[in-house]
C-alpha cells in the first residue's frame, strides 16, 4: 500500500493513552455497571472478559494495523485495498460509511458532552445537586435534553473539542490523552477508594463478584457481553483505524492493542466498582442505565451521602476527561478524510466538519437518543464487519501477517489470521444482526 506523510504521535505511550481515551466513554460508565447489575455481577463478567480478548487481539489489532498500512482514513484505505482487484471507486464509496457513522455518533456524543459540561460546571456554581428528589432531578434533565434545551454549554463542548483538533495529532490529540486519561484513573481510583470505605458499601462488591450458574449460561448475558465488550474497544472501521494511520512502523501493534484493552477494561471495572457499591450503601438497586443513571440517580444518590459535593465534582470532572477524549477521536475520521479528499488544511478541516456537526448537533437534541441507537446498532458494527473483511479477506493472509509482524521481534502465532478472518468478522455481522432484531446491545 502507498505510504504518504502524515501527521503523527510523538511517542508510544501518547498513541496507546490516545486509543484507550477512544474506547472510555459514556458505556464504560452508565452501561457496563449497569449490565454487571443486571446480568449476575460475576456470571457478566467471565463472559465480558472473554470477549475483550478475542476483539482486543482481532479487531484492534487489525484496525490499527490496517490504518498504518493505509497512512489514510477508511476511505482511502477501502480504496487501496480494492485497487488491485479493480474496484478502487467502489472501495472509497465503500469506506464513506465508517466515516459518516463516525460523523453521526460525534454528532450525538456532543449532545452528551454538552450535558456533561453543564453538569460538572453545576456542581461548582450549585445546581447539579439542587433537586429535592428524584423527580425533580428528571424533570431537570428532561428540560435540558429538550429541543434546543442545553446550546450553550453544548457549543462549549464542541468549542474545546475543535480546539485541540485543531492543533493536530501530535500538539493537541497526544498531548490532552497525556494529561486527561491518567488524571481520569486517578480520580475514578480515589472514588472507588472513598466508596469502599462506606457503610453497605461490601454488599455491592459481594454482588460484583458472585457467579449465578444459570446466568452463566443464559444465551441473554452472552449476547449482553459481546455487544459491551464490541462497542467498548471502539472498533467500527473508523477511529481506531484512523489512529492506526499515525503510527510509525517501528511501533508494535499487538502490545499496544494488548494495553487498550487492559486499560479500558480497567476504566469499566473502576466505574462498576464505584457505582454499584455506592448504590448498595442506601439500599438501592442499580436497574436504571444510560443517561438516567449518570443525569438522575447518581446526583440523588450524591445528593445524600456524606461530602456528596465533592464526590459529584470528582465524578462529573473524571466523566468530562473521559467524554472530551471520545469526542475528539469520533470527530478525527471525518476531519482526516475533508483532508485528504478535498485537499484542505488542518485547521480548515476542522472548520469544515466542525460547522456540520454542531449545527446538526443543536437541531438533533430532542432526538438524540434515537439518533444514537440508530448509529450504534447499524453503522458501528456494519463499519467494523467491511474494515474486517477489506483486512482479512480482500488483502489476504499474506498481507495480515505481514502488517502485523511489523515492528515486533517475532510474528503472531498462526491463531490470529482463522480467528480474526472468521470469528472476528463473523461476531461483527452477528452484533449487527442480533442488535437489530433486540433494538441494541452496546
Amino acid at each position: 500500500m502507498e505510504k504518504n506523510k502524515r501527521d503523527s504521535f510523538g511517542t508510544r505511550w501518547g498513541f496507546i493513552l490516545a486509543c484507550i481515551g477512544s474506547a472510555v466513554g459514556m458505556g464504560n460508565i452508565w452501561m457496563f455497571p449497569t449490565r454487571v447489575s443486571r446480568f449476575g455481577g460475576g456470571s457478566f463478567l467471565i463472559w465480558y472478559f472473554l470477549f475483550v480478548v478475542l476483539v482486543g487481539f482481532t479487531g484492534v489489532i487489525e484496525e490499527m494495523s490496517f490504518g498504518r498500512a493505509s497512512r489514510s482514513g477508511p476511505v482511502d484505505a477501502f480504496g487501496k485495498a480494492c485497487r488491485s482487484r479493480g474496484f478502487e471507486k467502489l472501495g472509497e464509496a465503500v469506506g464513506m460509511i465508517p466515516v459518516l457513522g463516525s460523523l453521526a455518533m460525534a454528532i450525538g456524543y456532543t449532545v452528551v458532552m454538552g450535558w456533561i459540561f453543564k453538569y460538572t460546571a453545576g456542581v461548582f456554581l450549585g445546581s447539579t445537586l439542587a433537586a429535592d428528589s428524584v423527580d425533580e432531578f428528571s424533570a431537570s434533565f428532561g428540560s435540558m435534553a429538550s429541543s434546543f434545551g442545553n446550546n450553550g454549554w453544548q457549543l462549549s463542548a464542541a468549542a474545546a473539542a475543535f480546539a485541540i483538533l485543531a492543533l493536530g495529532v501530535g500538539r493537541g490529540i497526544e498531548k490532552v490523552n497525556k494529561v486527561l486519561m491518567p488524571v481520569f484513573f486517578f480520580l475514578f481510583l480515589g472514588l472507588g477508594i472513598y466508596i469502599l470505605f462506606q457503610p453497605g458499601a461490601a454488599q455491592g462488591y459481594r454482588y460484583i463478584f458472585r457467579i449465578d450458574r444459570e446466568l452463566l449460561f443464559s444465551p441473554e448475558v452472552i449476547i449482553y457481553a459481546m455487544g459491551q465488550a464490541f462497542f467498548s474497544l471502539s472498533v467500527a472501521g473508523n477511529g481506531t483505524l484512523i489512529y492506526g494511520s499515525y503510527l510509525g512502523d517501528d511501533e508494535d501493534i499487538p502490545a499496544s492493542a494488548r494495553n487498550v484493552a487492559i486499560f479500558d477494561t480497567l476504566a469499566a471495572v473502576l466505574a462498576a466498582f464505584v457505582i454499584i457499591p455506592a448504590m448498595a450503601t442506601v439500599g438501592a438497586q442499580l436497574d436504571q442505565g444510560g443517561p438516567g443513571l449518570m443525569f438522575i440517580f447518581l446526583p440523588n444518590l450524591f445528593r445524600g451521602m456524606a461530602g456528596g459535593t465533592v464526590i459529584a465534582a470528582v465524578f462529573f470532572v473524571a466523566v468530562t476527561f473521559a467524554g472530551i477524549t471520545s469526542l475528539i477521536n469520533l470527530y478525527e475520521a471525518p476531519i482526516a478524510t475533508v483532508q485528504e479528499k478535498c485537499h484542505l488544511d488542518r485547521r480548515k478541516a476542522c472548520a469544515v466538519v466542525g460547522v456540520a456537526g454542531v449545527a446538526t448537533s443543536i437541531c438533533i437534541q430532542g432526538i438524540v437518543s434515537g439518533w444514537m441507537d440508530v448509529v450504534s446498532i447499524y453503522i458501528c458494527p456494519l463499519g467494523a464487519g467491511i474494515a474486517s473483511v477489506m483486512f482479512f479477506w480482500v488483502l489476504g493472509k499474506d498481507f495480515a501477517q505481514k502488517e502485523t509482524a511489523r515492528g515486533r521481534q517475532k510474528p503472531l502465532g498462526a491463531w490470529f489470521y482463522p480467528l480474526g478472518k472468521y470469528v472476528f468478522s463473523g461476531m461483527c455481522f452477528l452484533v449487527l444482526i442480533v442488535g437489530a432484531i433486540m433494538g441494541g446491545i452496546g
